[in-house]
């Protein structure tokens, strides 16, 4: 028997694996970095994460990562920069590795969700005669070589393979780890777009998710294009000096996408300043300052994510909304949302003990776990495929 296979099947069949979750997200700022400890599977599962970091890219990767993100680039540049985020990626597994004081062998599996830089759902292209699609970046193969650990990737690619949209994913995980039969939850992830899992805490009804719309994608994107570019509006200091462009506002949200049913997907395909662009000459092309449009991108966010939280919570007497990702730490955009839906106990996951900026690394290394020694039909998820996800890619 092949070692690797050898090592897979005793992985498989150990009480508790050691897993690392890695997760690059819309905003290219960076890869997430969990250690987690996982026992048992499907909902016997108990996840907890030991060690945490976030590796910042560098300008060159982040100008080629935006170069090949959501557009029509070069095929030769979409090549080169997969290769070479899979091989970057894994020497950082290697380095954090060291810093955290363990060997290569203490480590089970790597679970990497790679960089989106493409997502065609078929209800955003249009195209008859294709399916589904989405592309993320950062070859597995490199990945595990470069760490010397079997690595799981591709878990989007899977899912639209099996019948989904590739997103969003971490509701699998969610309903394994967050489900309570005492309290309606809503887990939002507010990311370059913003998602959310509806977990009711009455057990005989599915839990299900769907993206909203733009999370931190608009402004962020606001925010590099400036004179003096920055990575984002830390603290929200820009946009609290604003004021909010009511036309704008409506004309941003008069779009197809927010009508159409739950769940859905959407990107930065869609969502992108280009996209800001044409609703302002749609305005007349009113004349805003940096801190009126912030201002505004700010309230957009939040107004397409309350119409959905109201529409999934409709029937509920209670409930709470538990936020990770990068928009939790955006305190306007938390106010905002707190205003809209007071009937809702607006949250962090860090009440669940769970960090907000590690959670969704922690999924995907719990996906691996249920690649690995899971049942493709132990998570039953309404509108989403029963199916496991990850291609396994092995070190030598």
């Amino acid at each position: 028997m092949n070692n690797n296979i050898a090592r897979l099947y005793h992985i498989a069949n150990k009480p508790t694996r050691t897993i690392i979750g890695l997760m690059s997200g819309t905003s290219l700022d960076g890869l997430d970095i969990a250690l987690c400890q996982i026992s048992g599977h499907g909902p016997a599962t108990r996840i907890k994460v030991e060690q945490f970091v976030t590796r910042d890219y560098d300008a060159a990767t982040k100008r080629a990562l935006r170069s090949v993100s959501h557009s029509r680039a070069k095929v030769e540049d979409t090549c080169l920069i997969n290769a070479k985020l899979g091989t970057m990626h894994g020497q950082w597994v290697a380095e954090q590795l060291k810093q955290w004081g363990l060997e290569t062998q203490d480590v089970d599996l790597v679970a990497s969700h790679g960089q989106t830089v493409f997502h065609a759902p078929k209800r955003h292209h249009q195209q008859c005669d294709y399916p589904d699609a989405t592309l993320q970046l950062g070859d597995g193969d490199h990945v595990a070589r470069a760490c010397g650990i079997i690595t799981l990737a591709d878990f989007r690619q899977r899912h639209v393979a099996a019948g989904g949209e590739g997103a969003p994913l971490v509701v699998y995980g969610d309903q394994l780890i967050f489900r309570d039969a005492t309290e309606n939850r809503i887990m939002l992830n507010i990311g370059g777009i913003a998602n959310l899992t509806v977990l009711p805490a009455d057990l005989s009804k599915s839990a299900y998710c769907s993206d909203t719309g733009p999370g931190n994608t608009l402004m962020d994107a606001y925010m590099q294009s400036l004179a003096q570019p920055q990575a984002f509006d830390r603290d929200a200091q820009l946009a609290l000096q604003g004021a909010i462009h009511q036309p704008l506002l409506t004309t941003l949200l008069n779009h197809e996408f927010f009508a159409q049913n739950l769940p859905k997907t959407t990107g930065p395909e869609l969502f992108n300043l280009e996209y800001v662009t044409l609703a302002l000459a749609r305005c007349g092309k009113p004349a805003l300052s940096d801190a009126d449009m912030m201002a505004t991108l700010n309230a957009f966010s939040a107004q397409s994510i309350a119409r959905v939280l109201a529409e999934c919570t409709a029937d509920w007497e209670s409930g709470a909304v538990y936020c990770s990702g990068g928009g939790a730490h955006n305190p306007l955009l938390m106010s905002q949302l707190a205003q809209l839906l007071p009937e809702l106990r607006i949250d962090s996951t860090a009440s669940l003990a769970v960090n907000p900026d590690a959670k969704e690394a922690m999924l995907f290394a719990l996906l691996a776990n249920e690649c690995v020694a899971g049942d493709p039909f132990a998570i039953q998820i309404e509108g989403m495929p029963a199916t496991t996800m990850g291609k396994v890619c092995f070190p030598d």
